[in-house]
């Protein structure tokens, strides 16, 4: 994955959710460690909130559309709630109103939660709000296990097969 082909590949999408899967077992550590020192309700309710609006309202949309299609405004939603700008904010408000505490430790647990051990990242517009197969994204990692997609130089398989070569 680069600026020029912002994809992932299975085995990169694998190493991505492995670098969130240590942030959420660093999180956990912690969490054990201050477990008598965190309050439980402020927990459970940050970690909470963060599907009450961003993942909830869209999910229901979802399941009860026809045809699988929502608003983009549920992909919004949950690409806001699920952002770590947004949820570094959040903290930062708590923090310096309410006051640090290892209760906040829900937000990036949850965070890390869906990147690392479940493999959710944010909603791209142009697949289904739930998970499902995407055919062209399949087609792709295809061309790439085959070497198709495979470049020379500044040589993409489409100009090589204009240029016959």
């Amino acid at each position: 994955m680069d600026m020029k082909n912002p994809f992932e590949s299975p085995t990169t999408f694998k190493l991505h959710r492995a670098e969130y899967l240590v942030g959420w077992i660093v999180v956990s550590v912690l969490i054990v460690l201050h477990w008598s020192e965190i309050r439980l309700l402020p927990a459970i309710g940050l970690f909470v909130y963060i599907d009450l609006i961003g993942y909830l309202p869209g999910a229901i949309a979802f399941r009860r559309s026809p045809n699988g299609r929502i608003s983009k405004n549920y992909y919004i939603a949950y690409n806001i709630m699920h952002s770590f700008i947004t949820q570094g904010v959040v903290v930062a408000v708590w923090g310096f109103t309410i006051g640090w505490e290892w209760a906040l430790l829900a937000i990036p647990w949850h965070v890390f939660a869906d990147r690392g051990v479940y493999g959710n990242f944010l909603k791209p517009f142009g697949l289904p709000f739930e998970p499902h197969p995407a055919p062209g994204y399949q087609r792709l990692v295809d061309d790439l296990a085959a070497g198709t997609a495979a470049v020379a130089g500044d040589r993409t398989p489409e100009a090589a097969a204009v240029s016959g070569k």
